[in-house]
């Protein structure tokens, strides 16, 4: 299993959303790219479901900017596509955070949703 273009488009398309939301402090908007039902797993405890996106992302500081690079693709299942990536956080009061993120994106009618999203510092 390798890496492939439409796999990464397909990230891409979901991250690109989600990046814009983060970068304008939209923690609604962010929610609005995971599923009902996402497990997601930031650098707190996690939750599960959109409302506890939507309080993750409103706790964090205006100025917050993302910006993401996808490592590996998977394809796991059709309609399901696996994503590893590098993304640093960028404020306006400290240094950058550099994390690893794995997501789970799923195919919900003609779109793509974050199914699983867990967050490391782990290099």
């Amino acid at each position: 299993m390798t890496t492939t273009t439409g796999d990464t488009a397909i990230l891409a398309g979901v991250l690109d959303r989600w990046k814009a939301a983060v970068d304008a402090h939209q923690p609604e908007s962010v929610a609005a790219q995971f599923t009902e039902d996402a497990v997601f797993q930031g650098l707190r405890p996690y939750s599960v479901g959109r409302q506890g996106v939507t309080a993750y992302y409103a706790s964090q500081p205006l100025g917050m900017t993302a910006r993401y690079r996808v490592l590996e693709t998977r394809r796991p299942a059709d309609g399901v596509v696996l994503g590893y990536l590098a993304v640093e956080f960028s404020f306006t009061d400290r240094p950058p955070l550099d994390v690893k993120l794995s997501v789970l994106v799923a195919r919900e009618g003609d779109d793509w949703y974050i199914g699983h999203y867990q967050v490391s510092r782990l290099g």
